[in-house]
């Protein structure tokens, strides 16, 4: 009678962490050279220095060093980054932050003490893609000035004594 006889449907968020409530963690003392790919939520405490992308959250502590592009779903910054950020939610800057580089996000959070180098787009957490360069093409002949409606102006009267 309340029998439910679909099959389950997949998920259909596939920008959430596979295991969010799992923290992958890079210790103090601890450093890493290359890419770091995760499906859950990581915390940095060591330093790193190339790319990082997480599905999850990302945490810098206060002793993380991170030298590269990061990309994440959330993050928590009280360490020190150095790199692009593009954040799908909420980039939360804390006191004891000090971030370069440009910063992609949906949401920011900065609080007083925090220091911030670089330019931000809140755009969704979207990087925005470059329109492609106007080519213009020039022709031989003169063009005459124009005035603020667009009316061709006369060329001045040249007078000599």
């Amino acid at each position: 009678m309340f029998r439910n006889d679909k099959a389950p449907e997949p998920m259909s968020k596939p920008s959430e962490p596979v295991s969010p409530g799992k923290i992958n963690s890079i210790m103090e003392g601890t450093s890493i050279e290359g890419e770091v790919r995760s499906d859950s939520n990581v915390r940095i405490d060591g330093k790193v220095k190339g790319t990082i992308n997480v599905r999850g959250r990302l945490i810098v502590g206060t002793s993380g060093v991170v030298e590269g592009d990061v990309t994440c779903q959330s993050s928590d910054i009280e360490g020190t980054v150095n790199g692009k950020i593009t954040c799908q939610d909420l980039l939360s800057l804390k006191a004891t932050a000090k971030l370069t580089g440009d910063i992609y996000t949906k949401k920011l959070s900065i609080e007083p003490g925090a220091v911030f180098g670089g330019n931000c787009n809140m755009g969704g957490g979207m990087e925005p893609k470059m329109p492609e360069p106007v080519r213009s093409t020039f022709s031989s002949s003169p063009i005459p000035p124009k005035d603020m409606v667009g009316n061709a102006r006369p060329e001045p009267v040249r007078t000599t004594n």
